[in-house]
């Protein structure tokens, strides 16, 4: 018989914590601390549950790596603690704070879920207890009295996708986001259907490693029809600027202009990183399949492949405050390190 799973939810903000007074129409911080009672659901799911929030919650457009350390280091905390951990989290840059978590905790084993909302958790028709208790309901999933989930994942409207394949899509549909280039993990029916092939298996019997230096001196640019050499300039000319995520048309192509190919050239030799990953919504940065892409590939710039922006840029991040040399960055990018990429 498998043993009862426990679960730390941690509350860093955002729609789901709400809950409207019908009195006044004002929106209030939800009380964790009377879940069960609030969602009396819980109480038939075969898990004990226990909460945490952000001493200040914050709105995800406000979210910064500092607060992806938080959020780390609570796992860190009670990652012997707990069975599993459901990260409540707003909706705008989800893609971006679980991408990231997913490269600080390396050899997890057990699984980190984020959700969110549309609508408030005392909402009408909020989509909140539905992502809420089937996120729980996941994270306390095991086989073999060992989490069946051993990443970081996000869950919204019915499906869980490997977080950093995710991307938000809409703002205003309960299908908010997506995973353009990879499977969901579970879809959520009248049946939880499980992708065993997708999952995400440890490699051996690891200690958790907890990264917490982050270098934040990145961009992203994306090209457009009249991308001027003054606007390039202007940006690699910006103080200890160290990588930059180049959104290019299609499969990674680019303007044939001399002084495109000039200006990344040098920004090349001074050590900047360059990684190249296409705008489109889904498929993969091909460099050299048209004549628009093979100078990209001369330079080199880094193939981001079929890498999301949101899992590039955070990336980035980590590589960089890993302080992983400049011989091997491009190769260590290039590869998967955690399922981030095909």
């Amino acid at each position: 018989m498998e043993s009862k799973s426990k679960i730390l939810l941690i509350y860093t903000g955002g729609t789901i914590g709400m809950i409207k007074d019908y009195r006044s129409g004002a929106l209030m911080p939800f009380d964790f601390s009377e879940l069960e009672s609030k969602i009396p659901e819980l109480s038939q799911l075969e898990c004990t549950i226990e909460s945490i929030s952000f001493e200040h919650p914050i709105d995800s457009s406000n979210m910064k790596p500092q607060d992806w350390l938080k959020i780390a280091g609570l796992i860190e905390q009670n990652y012997d603690l707990f069975d599993g951990f459901v990260v409540l989290h707003g909706s705008d840059t989800m893609s971006y704070t679980s991408s990231a978590l997913s490269y600080m905790l390396e050899n997890l084993s057990k699984p980190v879920v984020f959700t969110g909302s549309q609508l408030p958790i005392g909402d009408l028709r909020t989509d909140a207890k539905e992502n809420l208790i089937t996120s729980i309901q996941i994270a306390a999933l095991k086989e073999k009295n060992k989490p069946l989930i051993q990443e970081v994942c996000l869950y919204f409207e019915y499906k869980l996708y490997r977080a950093n394949r995710t991307t938000k899509v809409n703002a205003e549909h309960f299908k908010a986001f997506e995973s353009p280039n990879f499977p969901p993990l579970i879809t959520s029916g009248v049946h939880l259907k499980i992708n065993y092939s997708s999952l995400l298996k440890p490699k051996g019997n690891k200690k958790l490693v907890v990264h917490k230096a982050l270098d934040n001196n990145v961009a992203i640019l994306k090209l457009f029809p009249g991308f001027s050499e003054k606007l390039l300039e202007g940006v690699l000319r910006v103080p200890d600027l160290k990588a930059i995520i180049l959104e290019t048309y299609g499969a990674g192509n680019a303007p044939t202009e001399e002084w495109l190919f000039r200006e990344l050239k040098k920004a090349i030799e001074k050590g900047i990183h360059i990684v190249n990953v296409t705008q489109c919504y889904g498929g993969s940065v091909l460099m050299g399949s048209y004549k628009t892409s093979e100078m990209l590939k001369k330079l080199p710039l880094i193939n981001g492949g079929d890498i999301t922006t949101e899992a590039a840029i955070t990336k980035l991040m980590y590589l960089l405050g890993s302080r992983v040399s400049k011989k091997s960055f491009q190769t260590i990018f290039e590869t998967s390190l955690r399922g981030e990429m095909t």
